[in-house]
């Protein structure tokens, strides 16, 4: 592909990254060029966004009728799993699975929170409190 062929089709990620493709330049050499995307994989992209924003809708909705703790939401919101979580913070995805219980979460120590709001990037009273998360 050419230089100036890239495509750059508008993609849900647009204003967050974009793409480093392979291209032949004006002198048949090898250069990198930026993408914003193109169309088939912003329809992908789109696709599996939406999917992502519903679970974390549906995570959010637990935690405010108190069936779960926030973890889970952060969880979705930050697009982690167990396994991620659990190689961050240390402690054993059973550890982890047993936090998502509101009455053991309102029991966990200050440095356990920390190192939860630390890998969410939120302060430890916007964990405890999802409604303060923007």
């Amino acid at each position: 592909m050419k230089k100036d062929e890239i495509p750059q089709d508008p993609s849900v990620l647009d204003k967050f990254t974009k793409e480093v493709c392979y291209a032949v330049d004006e002198s048949g050499n090898y250069v990198t060029q930026l993408s914003r995307g193109w169309e088939v994989k912003a329809a992908a992209l789109g696709i599996t966004w939406d999917d992502i924003e519903k679970k974390v809708a549906a995570a959010k909705e637990k935690v405010l009728k108190g069936e779960v703790s926030p973890i889970p939401y952060y969880i979705e919101l930050r697009v982690m799993d167990l396994s991620i979580v659990s190689a961050y913070t240390g402690f054993w995805k059973w550890t982890i699975k047993r936090h998502f219980n509101p009455a053991v979460f309102n029991k966990l120590s200050e440095n356990k929170l920390k190192k939860y709001a630390e890998l969410f990037e939120v302060s430890v009273s916007q964990l405890k409190d999802i409604t303060t998360h923007a």
